[in-house]
């Protein structure tokens, strides 16, 4: 799908979307209780991807009032060689492996071949230490084995989905459980997310030093009603149209909230003010917008890039190859980029989406300034379905071609 621009300014008022990242863990912990409501989920691809695997687990879904039901998951027995397709969701691949090694079945998750780049290597090293079956292939991996309790060391440095995979299973073990992290913890606003949603049903993990977790065992998820707060990292992609002179206000978000993307406004505000150096090392998710608005004003650092290049794409080289269509240059090393001041324009040719909901979105706002065409922006679907729909109702002018 093709969206073509117009140079717009956006103005109105609009909710923001649910939290896909909080949407994925009330889901899989009310599956695992014997019955509870999660309400203000919208089924974006990736939450797709979750409910289609839970169910093929055993977990029941029913339309609820506001919301959905979901219960009855019993991960100690799950059926022999099944199968699970967690789409190009790393949050369900990552966040269910575990919990198929509580089974002693043979199982295979399966996904898209970028899905299957990213890393799994923690996953890998606990199967060896403890012995059981490990293979991935372009597409797939399948384990076989029963986790025991026991004290794991994890690098922090990768992804917090490994701690947060770890936390939904290591509760349902007879015995206690402690996870060490080392190195420098990223993204570490996610793991107390799953933390939070955790205690929601009834499930305790002690925090017992700034990088030591200890888990007790013989828990039980508890059947509780939750509500998905929205998501601070959709609404960043919506709030920096103000950036383009616009008045945007998103509602529904919440005040208190543990999403570190809740940086954003301090993010934006920095930008606009000057040429900052910013650490993403904890939001990556916000780059690709960051990277955009840095372009538009008057350049900006950024530290703890690294991990951009393990996402749906390369986002670093992807927002460089996009930037420079509107003549802005992107600097890059291992974990920075620097974005000096430019003079952008209307790009000098189609805007690839390649394949990543953050670059559709990212390239958006560009094509918003100046005119111009995006290829792939189906790519959305993934954690913002309707995200067209709410430029639409901020006055943002476009076309679709199929």
């Amino acid at each position: 799908m093709n969206v073509t621009f117009l140079p717009s300014v956006a103005i109105g008022k609009v909710t923001a979307p649910p939290s896909k990242s909080m949407a994925h863990r009330a889901l899989l912990c009310g599956a695992m209780s014997a019955g509870s409501i999660v309400k203000n989920v919208i089924e974006s691809e990736d939450i797709a991807a979750t409910k289609r695997c839970l169910t093929s687990m055993g977990a029941a879904f029913a339309e609820a009032e506001n919301g959905l039901s979901v219960g009855g998951l019993n991960p100690f027995a799950l059926p022999e060689n099944l199968m699970l397709d967690c789409g190009e969701s790393g949050s369900t691949l990552r966040f269910l492996l575990p919990l198929c090694l509580l089974s002693g079945k043979k199982i295979t998750l399966t996904g898209r071949v970028r899905l299957l780049e990213r890393p799994l290597t923690i996953y890998e090293e606990i199967c060896r230490k403890q012995g059981f079956f490990y293979e991935k292939t372009t597409d797939s991996v399948t384990v076989c084995g029963t986790l025991r309790p026991d004290d794991f060391t994890v690098d922090g440095g990768i992804s917090s989905q490994f701690i947060s995979g770890l936390f939904f299973a290591l509760p349902l073990l007879a015995g206690e459980s402690k996870i060490k992290l080392t190195g420098k913890i990223e993204s570490a606003p996610y793991i107390e997310m799953t933390r939070q949603t955790l205690a929601q049903f009834g499930v305790k993990i002690d925090k017992i030093a700034e990088n030591e977790y200890r888990i007790p065992g013989k828990q039980a998820y508890k059947s509780r009603t939750v509500t998905v707060e929205g998501d601070y990292t959709n609404a960043a992609y919506l709030m920096a149209w103000n950036a383009l002179g616009g008045k945007v206000e998103v509602t529904d978000l919440l005040p208190e909230t543990l999403q570190g993307d809740a940086i954003f406004t301090d993010y934006f505000d920095k930008i606009r003010q000057d040429s900052p150096t910013l650490d993403v090392s904890d939001c990556p998710d916000l780059a690709p917008i960051l990277f955009a608005l840095a372009g538009l004003y008057h350049g900006a650092a950024f530290t703890g890039t690294r991990r951009l290049r393990l996402k749906e794409s390369d986002r670093v080289a992807a927002m460089k190859e996009e930037l420079n269509k509107f003549g802005i240059v992107l600097f890059d090393s291992e974990n920075e980029v620097y974005i000096p001041k430019a003079t952008p324009h209307a790009p000098s040719e189609p805007v690839s989406g390649h394949n990543d909901h953050r670059i559709v979105m990212a390239a958006s706002l560009l094509c918003g300034k100046f005119g111009g065409t995006i290829h792939g922006t189906e790519a959305v679907r993934k954690s913002f379905p309707d995200f067209f729909e709410k430029l639409r109702a901020l006055n943002v002018g476009y076309k679709v071609e199929e």
